[in-house]
């Protein structure tokens, strides 16, 4: 019977006294005039009749000359004209990492035959895996059609595609959770990939047990993502119908734009349905710590006097502070023209906290901060409170300086994650919340000192999905964002990388030619790395479906 194009023969598997075939790896010749790339999946015959599903991590041309030389002599030394004295025998070697061996097929009873990891012999046959054999190869055939979220396209070298899943139970919880993703900016597109898995969580799951929290960073990326786009071109559409999903922007999507000092909206877009935030110091005060996040504080004497002032708020001591100014400019802190000192700390350490405090909410404010709430402006941590199930809440940080930006992340963090800890109790919630933040290296660093935000963002990486709370984050560079973050994502999903960074130990989980692969990769190629894979793959996706500028 003959063979179709895409499940011809294209090599055999090959093993030599020096490159062993082992129960991991093996090799195998490409047939000349065959095209095959880093991260094809292919599968190999073995024992049993069964089949070894392999990923191609690199490939490498061998000839019979033993040095470069050699083969500048047998071109008349250096000729470049005519056919060479001595044509030399060579073939292209493919390295595979093996993914799984399917066993042979069902026993009796129905269940799939224990796989066989015996090393593959000699002059197997290879061949492209299928649609069917790539999900085997994944381990996603035996995933429940309930537990599936398509993550994206794998295209392979002879133009097979195949529906890459994740598993639910790995995604929000509660088998593990979290995804981050890495890249340059520009080439990775983290964002749209973010916003492409979150829709695709929202349709393939109950999606009124899950609300959504967007942070937008950039310009107005994120701000009218509940309008249909201007285009997408039917190559788009066909992606997104193949992966099972419905090409079309969110839905019930709330926009929170913080205040500016004209009392205005402080963004980029404006749209139609906002409510503006802003802080006071009376919804503030608990909350102070988070403003001094990255304020070096080695002898933690602002940390002493934050405590002072949240524990002292609303007593005698504290009678006459009743917003920023009075705090500043009034008793206990401020007197007869001098800093004073509080408790046990010295009025210099005080004069320090007030210098900083004072830039921080009145002469660099972009209007976050004021001494009093309009009518039309409100606390985003109560406003937040009331989150419900298939709703979408987008807020905005774009224009406010760092440390407004980190106030209020520490906010929402802080304010969802008490809500979620005391849900029995207090707050009627959702099942989940996906709170989805870029340039998560500024908020959760490497190395650095600890801040109470860190700490915050640690705690969810940890516990977050016996709470239901759900990190998806991004950053340029994996290596930037403190280990136990990363460690703790379920899902990594790599763009383009640099060099140097690939060098890093957070990419220990490649092999050193996937590693190189990874400073290829073109615009909206991306590597996913899942808790139930075997390997990583390389996938597209489908462009987001509502209106970007």
């Amino acid at each position: 019977m003959s063979e179709d194009k895409k499940n011809k023969i294209i090599g055999r598997t090959s093993a030599t006294d020096r490159d062993p075939n082992t129960a991991d790896k093996f090799n195998f010749w490409i047939k000349p005039g065959e095209i095959v790339n880093p991260f094809d999946i292919v599968e190999a015959e073995h024992f049993n009749a069964s089949k070894t599903y392999g990923l191609v991590t690199g490939m490498e041309h061998r000839t019979d000359a033993e040095t470069h030389l050699a083969n500048f002599v047998s071109n008349n030394f250096g000729s470049v004209e005519g056919e060479p004295n001595t044509p030399r025998m060579g073939t292209t070697l493919a390295k595979v990492n093996v993914m799984m061996n399917d066993g042979g097929g069902k026993k009796e009873d129905g269940s799939q035959k224990d796989g066989i990891y015996m090393p593959i012999e000699n002059e197997e046959n290879v061949r492209f895996a299928d649609e069917n054999g790539v999900q085997v190869a994944l381990g996603i055939d035996v995933l429940d059609i309930t537990n599936r979220i398509p993550a994206g396209l794998i295209k392979m070298s002879n133009n097979a595609e195949a529906v890459v899943y994740l598993d639910r139970r790995y995604v929000i919880g509660p088998e593990s959770a979290h995804l981050n993703i890495s890249g340059i900016s520009g080439l990775a597109t983290k964002t749209s990939y973010a916003m492409f898995a979150i829709q695709s969580i929202m349709q393939s799951t109950e999606k009124d047990d899950i609300a959504v929290i967007i942070l937008n960073v950039k310009h107005g990326d994120l701000l009218q993502i509940e309008q249909p786009p201007t285009k997408l071109d039917e190559a788009q559409k066909a992606m997104w119908l193949k992966l099972g999903l419905e090409p079309k922007p969110f839905e019930n999507v709330h926009y929170f734009l913080p205040r500016s000092k004209s009392g205005k909206p402080n963004s980029y877009i404006v749209p139609n349905n906002h409510t503006v935030y802003a802080y006071s110091l009376d919804n503030s005060v608990n909350k102070l710590d988070l403003l001094f996040s990255n304020i070096q504080d080695q002898s933690e004497t602002i940390d002493s006097l934050v405590g002072e002032i949240i524990n002292g708020f609303g007593t005698s001591q504290f009678s006459g502070v009743r917003d920023w100014t009075s705090l500043l400019n009034g008793a206990p802190l401020f007197r007869d023209g001098k800093s004073q000192g509080i408790g046990d700390i010295k009025a210099s350490s005080v004069g320090k906290f007030r210098r900083h405090l004072r830039r921080m909410v009145q002469t660099r404010t972009t209007g976050l901060f004021t001494d009093q709430l309009n009518r039309n402006e409100y606390n985003l941590s109560d406003e937040l409170q009331r989150i419900q199930g298939g709703h979408t809440y987008v807020i905005d940080i774009a224009k406010i300086n760092d440390y407004e930006q980190t106030f209020v992340f520490g906010d929402i963090v802080r304010i969802i994650h008490e809500m979620f800890a005391e849900s029995d109790e207090t707050f009627d919630l959702p099942k989940k919340v996906i709170i989805f933040v870029d340039e998560l290296n500024k908020y959760a660093p490497a190395s650095g000192r600890d801040s109470p935000l860190q700490e915050q963002i640690l705690d969810i990486a940890e516990r977050g999905r016996s709470l239901g709370v759900i990190l998806f984050s991004a950053q340029q560079f994996m290596s930037a964002v403190h280990p136990r973050v990363t460690g703790n994502a379920a899902t990594k999903v790599i763009g383009r990388t640099s060099s140097s960074e690939i060098m890093e130990s957070d990419y220990r989980f490649l092999d050193q030619d996937l590693k190189m692969s990874l400073t290829r990769l073109s615009k909206g190629e991306l590597l996913l790395q899942h808790a139930i894979f075997r390997q990583p793959v390389k996938i597209i996706f489908p462009k987001p479906a509502y209106k970007q500028d």
